[in-house]
């Protein structure tokens, strides 16, 4: 079987895993190579995420690792059996490599919390504003390099969509509500959309006021992905050059606590739906 040309942030994510139990017990990598019945090169390989890795073999390496956390070894085994494409990799080449790296994240998230600051959320945003905010970039996209990104955006919704879909925690900046990407008409739209979405049993909107003064890692745009156990969550961080996947354990943690200690200062649900329909009045 040839290597992959470009395993994505998932399946780098399982090998780096399986880095990760190794090192915890203490094994080099030729010692692994040597109790599973492959090489060094074959271990390296499965760790880079360069080649796939049966759920069989996961669990046969969990054995060897003395890994004792049966839903954590569940978790991984199953991202191994994953097969085929996820619908993203039609946009290789023509979105980022970090753009896809999202979409992928959210498609198997289970919770997702988010806070954004100058932009509506992704998940949550109309057509016409995802135009006006994705005509911004610099430098401007082609028509056609626009049309492929707006095409994009809008299949990211289709996860608030399936049958079981992830619960989601917006916390969305009063700035974001009252930026007017598009003008007043398309602005007014999209905070008519968010409160109508909010009403959705599985998003819940909360806003932050600007009377809340400031609050944690106040610059950036944060989502924090929930896998099936603590350990396979992930954060996105929305940075200058683009983005950036975070999963060590310290980097969970700290995120966890931004996110808590932003929500503590945001508005309820019903408060956060009246300030928006304010606003939307008076656009």
């Amino acid at each position: 079987m040839p290597p992959r040309a470009a395993p994505t942030a998932r399946q780098q994510r399982l090998g780096a895993e399986l880095r990760k139990l190794r090192e915890h017990a203490g094994m080099s990598a030729p010692l692994a190579a040597e109790q599973l019945g492959t090489n060094r090169t074959g271990i390296s390989n499965i760790e880079a995420g360069r080649f796939g890795v049966s759920s069989e073999r996961v669990r046969a390496l969990a054995r060897i690792y003395a890994c004792a956390d049966h839903a954590y070894i569940d978790a991984l085994a199953q991202m191994a059996e994953e097969r085929g494409k996820g619908w993203w990799e039609e946009y290789r080449g023509t979105v980022s490599v970090g753009a896809l790296d999202v979409a992928e994240l959210e498609s198997h998230a289970l919770k997702i919390r988010t806070v954004q600051i100058l932009h509506m959320p992704g998940l949550l945003q109309t057509e016409d504003y995802a135009k006006a905010v994705l005509s911004t970039a610099s430098p401007a996209p082609t028509p056609t390099d626009l049309r492929r990104r707006l095409s994009y955006r809008m299949r990211r919704r289709d996860i608030l969509d399936k049958s079981s879909p992830p619960t989601c925690t917006f916390l969305i900046h009063e700035a974001a509500m009252r930026v007017e990407f598009g003008g007043a008409k398309v602005a007014r739209r999209q905070l008519e959309h968010v409160i109508e979405a909010s009403e959705r049993e599985n998003i819940t909107v909360r806003a932050i006021p600007f009377s809340a003064g400031g609050f944690p890692s106040a610059g950036l745009s944060t989502m924090y992905a929930s896998g099936p156990v603590p350990q396979l969550d992930t954060v996105h961080l929305d940075v200058a050059h683009g983005s950036a996947l975070l999963d060590a354990e310290a980097y969970l943690a700290n995120y966890r606590s931004i996110l808590d200690r932003t929500e503590d200062i945001s508005l309820s649900p019903e408060d956060t739906r009246d300030l928006m329909r304010v606003i939307a009045q008076k656009l």
